[in-house]
């Protein structure tokens, strides 16, 4: 059993997401950084749809009732381990009765926590990810208790000496047209695709909302299909980024569609930093 003494900023049980339930208006969900949570179970030797602990910003106080092993990825913290501060990309030994803080983000957004073998939590409708009015709990409190799985598979077959352990600092975000793009101007396109984004705090799980008005005319739409990475544009000017917790459609116009390697790196970002887009060729 794994207790949470704090909750941090928000932290949310998340895997690789819900997929089939769109057409009934479910969004897909999942880790915001999927590369940096697939890798906290690889590490672990855990199937990569594994639920994940994701951490926002400012991390929780576990206590540990369990003698277990943990992987931390994705944004740099200085994760604290009975007084002692561990690694991060590592499998870390967990004794019973140890107490792990996870502090503030050094540099980027989100960490992810795994345990081995997973945590124990209900899955409903194929996913283990938290969303509000599809699971019971939207999000991680003090005082909430989580069960572990047994391992299916004992000991560790990957190697750690080659994970990545650096965020990407790159400011570019790879994109393709989308629906919408070739109904802008010419002129239009070449001021999207120079635009530099600041990213609004008010940004969370559902979308970005980028900073600095863009000065295009956007085209009318009807309601339409729209997924996670889809960038829209507003009558007013302002680009939006929705991310995994966005809705299933929308009336805006969706002119560019982030790779989701970029959604990774996007979801990375702490609010005022700068993005630009590359559009693939």
């Amino acid at each position: 059993m794994i207790k949470l003494l704090t909750s941090g900023l928000f932290t949310t049980i998340q895997d690789r997401g819900r997929f089939g339930y769109r057409n009934q208006g479910i969004p897909v969900s999942g880790a915001m950084d999927m590369a940096s949570a697939t890798l906290a179970n690889t590490v672990l030797n855990n199937v990569e749809n594994e639920a994940v602990m994701e951490i926002t910003m400012l991390g929780p106080t576990l206590f540990f009732e369990v003698d277990t092993f943990i992987c931390i990825t994705g944004a740099i913290f200085n994760p604290i381990l009975n007084g002692v501060e561990v690694p991060m990309f590592k499998r870390v030994h967990v004794k019973n009765n140890s107490t792990l803080k996870i502090g503030a983000a050094q540099q980027g957004m989100r960490g992810y926590i795994a345990v081995k073998g997973g945590f124990d939590v209900e899955k409903i409708l194929g996913s283990y990810s938290q969303y509000k009015g599809v699971t019971n709990l939207y999000q991680l409190k003090k005082g909430d208790e989580l069960s572990l799985k047994q391992p299916k598979v004992e000991g560790f077959q990957i190697s750690e000496d080659n994970i990545i352990k650096k965020l990407s600092s790159e400011i570019y975000l790879e994109v393709t047209k989308g629906p919408e793009f070739d109904m802008l101007t010419t002129q239009e396109q070449e001021i999207l695709l120079n635009f530099k984004g600041v990213i609004n705090p008010q940004s969370n799980r559902m979308a970005y909302l980028l900073g600095n008005i863009l000065n295009i005319n956007p085209p009318d739409i009807i309601t339409s299909a729209v997924q996670p990475g889809t960038v829209q544009v507003t009558p007013s000017g302002t680009c939006i980024v929705l991310m995994r917790d966005a809705q299933t459609t929308g009336g805006y116009a969706r002119v560019l569609q982030l790779t989701s390697k970029a959604i990774d790196v996007l979801s990375q970002k702490q609010p005022m930093e700068r993005i630009t887009f590359l559009l693939k060729n």
